[in-house]
C-alpha cells in the first residue's frame, strides 16, 4: 500500500517546506525579475487606480443577535465572520488601510471593510491560515484582544505573544482541537511564511476544516493547486462549503505555485468534493499582476463554460451575509432550510 502524500514531513530543521511532488520554490532572485526586470521590460500591465465592486450596507445588528443562523459574511479579502452553532468565527481578520508592517506604504485597501470593526459580533474564534500581512494583521488582532480562542499554525503562537495574545493553540498539519460543539482541523495548503527577509518558511501555513454539528465548511487561505486537495476531499468529504482563494495569480510562472487561479479553484472544489463554493482573496489589495476585478470576471466564464449551477456559488459582494434559517414544516414535522 502507498505511503500518502500528506505523511511526507513537511518540517525541516530551520522551519517548514512544502513536501508535494512538482512544487517549485519562488525565491529573491525571481521577485527581482518579476518585480523590477518584468516592469522594466513593460510586461507588468498598468492598474487602474480605482475599481466599482458592489457591496451592502451592514450594521451587524443581525450578526449580534444571531446564535441560531447559520451564516457566512465577507468583510474583504480572507475576512469571513462565520455563524455557526452559535459560535462566531473570524478568518483571518485584517481591518487595517494597509497589508503592509506599516501604514504609510505597502498595498493600501481599494475597498473598506465591508463590516465595521465596531459593528462585530463578541468573536469566540479566530482562525489564522499564516502569516502574510493580508492574512495575519497586528492592529487587527490586538483590537481583537485575548477574549477569542486563536487557532494558528505551528510557529504564529509567538508572534501573538509579543502582540500581547496569550490565548491561542498552535497546531500542526491534520491536529485537531475542539471549541464547544465545533472541531476545528488544521489541514495543508501549499503556501510559504515570512514576514521579513530573515523569517521565510519559519512558521507552518494552513487551511481549516470548520466539522460542526450538521456542516462542513473549509477555510482554504491562501494555496497553489495540489495534491492536498484530493487527500482532503478523500477524507473530510462531503463538504458543505468551501471558501477558496482565487487572485493574486499573475504573472503565472511566478505565482502558480502558491496561488491559484479561478479555474483551478474549481478544480480544487471537485477535489474537495464541496458542494457550495465562496471565493475570497480578491478585489481587496493589489497584490499581483491580475486585475482586482479580474478573478471573478474569469470564475464567472468558467461556470457558464462548464454549466456548473451558479447557486452553488456565492460570490458575495462586499459586506454581504449570506444565511440560512431552520424552520419547521407544520404538515410534516420535518426542518427546512430557507437561504
Amino acid at each position: 500500500m502507498s505511503t500518502p502524500l500528506f505523511a511526507q514531513s513537511h518540517h525541516t530543521q530551520k522551519g517548514f517546506r512544502n513536501p508535494y511532488p512538482g512544487f517549485e520554490e519562488r525565491g529573491l532572485t525571481d521577485v527581482f525579475k518579476w518585480a523590477v526586470v518584468d516592469r522594466v521590460r513593460g510586461k507588468r500591465p498598468d492598474h487602474p487606480g480605482r475599481y466599482h465592486f458592489l457591496s451592502v450596507q451592514n450594521d451587524g445588528k443581525y450578526l449580534r443577535q444571531n446564535r441560531s443562523d447559520f451564516s457566512v459574511t465577507w468583510v474583504g479579502h480572507s475576512t469571513l465572520l462565520i455563524q455557526m452553532d452559535g459560535i462566531n468565527i473570524l478568518t483571518d481578520p485584517v481591518w487595517s488601510e494597509r497589508a503592509s508592517p506599516v501604514q504609510f506604504a505597502g498595498p493600501k485597501r481599494f475597498m473598506p471593510p465591508g463590516l465595521a470593526f465596531d459593528d462585530l459580533p463578541e468573536i469566540d474564534v479566530v482562525l489564522i491560515s499564516h502569516d502574510h500581512y493580508d492574512h495575519l494583521d497586528k492592529e487587527t488582532i490586538k483590537k481583537l484582544g485575548n477574549k477569542p480562542l486563536y487557532f494558528v499554525p505551528l510557529g504564529i503562537g509567538k508572534l501573538l505573544r509579543s502582540w500581547g495574545v496569550e490565548h491561542y493553540i498552535e497546531l500542526d498539519w491534520h491536529d485537531t482541537n475542539k471549541y464547544n460543539s465545533i472541531d476545528f482541523i488544521c489541514l495543508p495548503a501549499q503556501h510559504f511564511s515570512g514576514r521579513s527577509l530573515n523569517d521565510r518558511n519559519k512558521r507552518l501555513w494552513c487551511s481549516w476544516l470548520i466539522k460542526g454539528k450538521e456542516r462542513k465548511v473549509y477555510f482554504g487561505g491562501d494555496s497553489g493547486y495540489f495534491p492536498g486537495f484530493a487527500e482532503i476531499g478523500e477524507k473530510y468529504a462531503p463538504i458543505d462549503i468551501a471558501a477558496l482563494p482565487i487572485g493574486a495569480f499573475r504573472p503565472v510562472w511566478f505565482m502558480g505555485p502558491v496561488h491559484m487561479s479561478p479555474k483551478q479553484a474549481l478544480l480544487a472544489l471537485r477535489d474537495l468534493k464541496a458542494d457550495t463554493f465562496i471565493p475570497i482573496h480578491w478585489g481587496t489589495f493589489d497584490l499581483a499582476d491580475d486585475l482586482l476585478d479580474e478573478p471573478p470576471r474569469l470564475l464567472r466564464k468558467e461556470i457558464a463554460k462548464q454549466k456548473l449551477d451558479p447557486e452553488k456559488f456565492w460570490l458575495l459582494k462586499f459586506g454581504e451575509t449570506r444565511k440560512e434559517q431552520r424552520h419547521v414544516n407544520e404538515d410534516s414535522n420535518n426542518e427546512v432550510i430557507v437561504r
